[in-house]
């Protein structure tokens, strides 16, 4: 049995693995996996997906394999159509971790492990997200894709195509120029600027140059990882 936790933040939300519910529910872990994938599809605000509660762990074998941590209210969501009694069994043992403060102590070796490799993967990610900060702090308002792709150590091209591949960045045309997603604006990641430039026959142009903020420099530090 998989134990709940709060992800190591003593005072973070409580947690419950997929794995967990599967025995808790009497099912079959692969099914578990199935409905909340489904689930997830199925809320439309906010929006969640899969990789926003993936999570890994090792069989008795050695091989590493997927499993879903889910907040209570996600939880309590995926049981609802299951089995009053079994529903029951679940939301009693999300009140005994909340009694315990949000933290089990593993039960097992194998658990100690597995919490100790949780452990490692969120301290590899706050170093990753310090490293990106560090780097990036310094970028007043708003870069340009070159001088962007300088500041987070990555080739030009490998910073356009990620944006245009993940949704940040668009063309209205083969050879227009490059616009932001409506929601990256939104967010603060991205910001359109209009500039001039001067033609050649000594006539000037106003041009719409999309430019990436500090924020947003940030983020796409953190989602491209260890190439930034």
């Amino acid at each position: 049995m998989n134990m709940l936790t709060n992800g190591g933040n003593f005072n973070g939300p409580v947690t419950m693995s997929s794995r967990e519910i599967a025995e808790l529910c009497e099912k079959q872990h692969k099914h578990v996996l199935r409905d909340i994938e489904t689930m997830l599809e199925q809320i439309a605000e906010p929006k969640f997906g899969p990789s926003d509660f993936a999570s890994t762990y090792k069989d008795s074998t050695g091989r590493t394999l997927k499993e879903y941590r889910l907040p209570k209210d996600l939880t309590v969501t995926l049981i609802t159509g299951y089995r009053a009694d079994l529903r029951y069994k679940v939301v009693k043992r999300l009140e005994q971790l909340e009694g315990q403060g949000g933290h089990a102590l593993p039960r097992n070796f194998a658990e100690a492990l597995q919490l100790a490799a949780d452990q490692a993967k969120r301290i590899e990610a706050m170093a990753k997200d310090v490293a990106a900060h560090e780097r990036l702090t310094k970028a007043d308002g708003s870069m340009c894709f070159r001088d962007s792709a300088k500041s987070m150590q990555v080739r030009p091209i490998e910073l356009t195509n990620y944006m245009a591949r993940n949704r940040w960045i668009y063309r209205q045309s083969q050879n227009g120029p490059w616009l932001a997603y409506q929601d990256k604006i939104t967010a603060g990641y991205l910001e359109h600027k209009v500039t001039t430039v001067d033609r050649s026959d000594g006539t000037e142009k106003a041009v719409t140059q999309c430019r990436i903020t500090a924020k947003g420099l940030s983020k796409l530090a953190k989602l491209m990882g260890d190439r930034a």
